[in-house]
């Protein structure tokens, strides 16, 4: 997949956000660490609103042999690109929160969107890769499974209401992580193994790209509410 996406592309698009990230983390300013955040939730919001508003109903417009051939050279680069910037912007975005002190009591919260993710999110890869009867599936699913669990018994006496304004950031970002890890990603898996079969289905290849275009729309109205939270965070109080 990554010579399919440029290899030049694919190394800067993984590199560049998360050496930043790592940065920010070790030496950076609060200020810089706010930057990286940003421009990491910017770029990746942008990208699924325009893919939402502007490219889908483009290539909605097209022959099923043209969507496919499009989304044939788009998806390898979308692939290494979006689940970067969201890793980077939610990782960025939590650990902010709690160098400013925005996020009590963070640790059975963690947990519990920890778990609200993983269970969920491998489930949906399981289901569209009809995986549940591979053991190797069963096996990673496991021990997701318990070592979440685990997780959130440990810190769970710890329990105590966290803000509202995180509270209700943290179920935004389930959604998200859901929905991003669990069903968009998984597709442009299966986009990229239809076009590297023996007999690429076209029809399957534009459908799955069609799709991941949609969902990217309610990602996006998702990202907008977040933004909103996040002014409302940093100006409006808790």
């Amino acid at each position: 997949m990554g010579n399919r996406a440029n290899p030049a592309f694919a190394a800067g698009a993984v590199a560049v956000p998360v050496l930043a990230l790592a940065y920010v983390l070790v030496n950076g300013t609060v200020q810089q660490h706010t930057y990286v955040h940003v421009m990491a939730g910017v770029l990746w919001t942008g990208i699924d609103l325009f893919m939402a508003a502007v490219l889908g109903p483009v290539i909605g417009g097209l022959d099923v042999d043209a969507r496919a051939d499009i989304f044939q050279r788009f998806t390898p680069k979308m692939t290494f690109l979006m689940p970067v910037l969201a890793l980077v912007t939610i990782v960025g975005g939590i650990t902010l929160a709690l160098r400013l002190d925005y996020f009590p009591n963070a640790d059975p919260w963690l947990a519990l969107m920890n778990l609200a993710i993983v269970v969920p999110a491998l489930g949906l890869i399981g289901y569209q890769f009809r995986a549940f009867g591979d053991r190797r599936w069963q096996a990673v699913f496991a021990v997701a499974t318990v070592a979440s669990v685990a997780y959130l018994a440990v810190t769970l006496p710890e329990f105590a209401m966290t803000s509202t304004v995180i509270a209700v950031s943290l179920g935004i970002v389930v959604v998200l992580s859901v929905l991003g890890f669990g069903v968009l990603m998984p597709g442009e898996v299966l986009m990229y193994r239809e076009m590297t079969s023996a007999e690429p289905d076209t029809r399957r290849i534009a459908d799955i790209g069609m799709r991941n275009a949609k969902l990217a729309g309610i990602q996006g109205v998702f990202q907008l509410s977040i933004i909103f939270v996040m002014v409302y965070l940093r100006w409006g109080g808790f």
